[in-house]
């Protein structure tokens, strides 16, 4: 099981050209069941947005959650699948008046079972990230009707153990980036300095490997480069 969490910044590239096309063939080739995908646009007045192309494009199936309308249209956070979505849900993680943030949860029928995917985008301050963090944990979306392993991806701002990822690794398993990717920054794209994006798991899934995508069709598509896990999931 192959999952990507990839900030594709409006699909804008370190050119300048918004190209969602672009963004669709990075993911076309990493073979994956689940997106995790951050600031993204979904269709407004009947018109198709990002999240529906890349959806059609890559024939998988979608869920949105909306933090905000920024220039007129639908703004947030999507989560595509190649198996079917049960049901999603926003979680709302605004703190004061810092830009509107969230997370969203899709519930998805695996061949294995019931999985449930949370795709979050955190806050820039370390302050909203401490409310964000304890919001998150103590949400009723992140424990309510849950059947099947949680993992939780997306770009969480944060690039040293700070106070969210001690939080969450008291919580779940963690990608160790170290035994995996000898490279571990992923922003910016064209010459990473930070590890900003993520991934945290429960058993019984296990980490066989993962990569961060250094194309360079990868480095100029967006500010963030995608970052892939290949799952097992032992039978319980």
């Amino acid at each position: 099981m192959r999952i990507v969490t990839y900030n594709i910044h409006k699909a804008r590239g370190l050119d300048g050209r918004v190209a969602i096309k672009r963004i669709a063939d990075v993911l076309g080739g990493l073979d994956a069941d689940i997106i995790a995908l951050q600031e993204i646009f979904s269709g407004a007045d009947s018109r198709s947005g990002q999240v529906e192309t890349l959806a059609c494009t890559l024939g998988m199936n979608a869920a949105f959650g909306r933090t905000r309308h920024h220039r007129g249209r639908p703004y947030g956070n999507a989560i595509l699948s190649r198996w079917p979505i049960l049901d999603s849900q926003h979680m709302d993680l605004t703190w004061g008046h810092r830009t509107r943030r969230g997370c969203v949860r899709a519930d998805l029928k695996t061949p294995s079972g019931t999985l449930h995917i949370f795709n979050i985008h955190m806050g820039t301050s370390y302050f909203e990230r401490r409310h964000q963090v304890r919001s998150f944990l103590s949400s009723k979306q992140l424990h309510e009707d849950i059947e099947g392993p949680r993992v939780l991806v997306g770009d969480f701002n944060e690039w040293i153990r700070g106070l969210t990822t001690r939080m969450l690794s008291e919580k779940f398993e963690s990608l160790n980036m170290a035994l995996h990717v000898r490279k571990r920054r992923s922003y910016p794209g064209f010459l990473p300095l930070l590890h900003l994006d993520h991934i945290y798991f429960e058993r019984p899934l296990h980490i066989q490997t993962a990569e961060l995508i250094r194309t360079r069709l990868a480095r100029i598509a967006s500010d963030h480069l995608p970052l892939v896990a290949a799952f097992g999931w032992e039978p319980a």
